[in-house]
């Protein structure tokens, strides 16, 4: 029988490279709902190629070919066997709780899910049986390292360090959007690209990483990479270290979460050589240039609210530098004007974690609209 499965974010990088993949394996999967955002027209192309019986678009009126459900309707539904969460920011939350709470596994590729809420998330899908497999080519690659996760010691995620791991701090200061999203190993969505760029990128994954596998934040390492061979390691108790390699391509770690725990020869960039990588280069991080990332594994020790607050900032702050507002730099000033004045929340509940959300977009946008740097 084929894989029932639904695509939140179908018309975003993650989605249509998981439509490649499915159209690999057709005779694997059927596409029980398509969800896309504002692209209307490339999501009735694909409404029209792989004919979901349910689709989602912010102008329902213009949907053709499909039944418009609302998000968490998607989600509700149990003939799926499978959702891939591929939407970006605060908006996968609630479709991800839903799907959780009807028994569906989750191939999750929304950082903000386990950022914002992965105290409740991952406690709710182990209640409910739900296997949540991750996308990232990082915790994707953990994920296929480890058996058991009491004999490991560390986890080592990788990072290639984007478009200025070779520039000084004044070449960052001085960046135009261009240069931050001219990455040199991967193709994504602009604002995962821009924090590939500061590193926050790599931050959101050491707190994701916490809750995926339960481990704590002295034990999760961030090692750069330049070449992204090595898609992320575990150290076992025995000093034994494991990696997954792979050419740089989400089309993988994609197939990977939506095929698990079977294995299929799908969509391959090319065979794999080592004589051909000939060397693997890795250096520890520059917690100087690369402030972000310090800023994220306090704000993970933190805990609570504060993670919360954190990623609402950036969101923001990156939308605003994508825009011209900005520079690259003022991101990581606002995270921390906006983490001074924030009031934690030991145990936030949904309804606290949506709150504090909004508020912190709110007094961030402000912060802009007065260029109080």
């Amino acid at each position: 029988m084929r894989r029932k499965i639904s695509i939140l974010g179908s018309t975003g990088s993650i989605g249509r490279q998981a439509l490649e993949v499915i159209e690999k394996l057709t005779d694997k999967f059927e596409i029980i709902s398509l969800a896309g955002g504002s692209n209307i027209d490339l999501l009735n192309e694909q409404i029209a190629k792989f004919k979901p019986k349910y689709a989602y678009a912010s102008k329902p009126e213009l949907i053709e070919g499909a039944k418009y459900l609302p998000l968490e309707e998607i989600c509700a539904d149990k003939t799926n066997d499978i959702i891939l969460v591929a939407v970006s920011g605060r908006i996968g939350l609630k479709p991800t709780i839903t799907a959780i709470n009807n028994g569906i596994d989750i191939a999750l590729a929304n950082k903000e899910t386990l950022v914002m809420a992965g105290d409740i998330v991952i406690p709710l899908a182990k209640e409910k049986g739900v296997n949540i497999i991750p996308v990232d080519s990082e915790h994707c690659a953990i994920h296929q390292c480890i058996k058991d996760i009491a004999q490991v010691e560390k986890l080592i995620i990788t990072a290639s360090g984007g478009p200025f791991l070779h520039k000084t701090v004044e070449d960052m200061k001085n960046a135009t959007v261009e240069q931050t999203l001219a990455h040199p190993r991967w193709n994504m969505g602009r604002k995962i690209t821009v924090d590939s760029a500061t590193l926050m990128n790599k931050g959101l994954e050491v707190i994701e990483a916490h809750h995926l596998f339960g481990m704590n934040y002295d034990k999760i390492d961030v090692v750069v990479h330049p070449q992204s061979i090595v898609h992320s390691a575990i150290e076992y108790v025995d000093g034994s270290v494991i990696a997954q390699l792979g050419l740089p391509s989400m089309h993988i770690p994609i197939q990977y979460a939506i095929t698990y725990p079977e294995r299929y020869e799908g969509i391959k960039s090319k065979s794999f050589s080592f004589s051909e990588i000939a060397r693997l280069d890795f250096e520890k991080p520059d917690w100087n240039k690369f402030k972000a990332l310090k800023i994220a594994y306090d704000s993970g020790r933190k805990g609570g609210s504060v993670p919360v607050c954190m990623n609402a900032a950036n969101e923001e702050a990156v939308f605003a530098f994508l825009e011209g507002k900005i520079k690259l730099f003022d991101i990581i000033n606002t995270v921390e004007k906006m983490l001074e004045t924030h009031q934690y929340i030991e145990k936030p509940s949904l309804e606290d974690i949506f709150s504090i959300d909004n508020e912190v977009r709110t007094k961030t946008k402000e912060l802009f609209s007065h260029l109080l740097f």
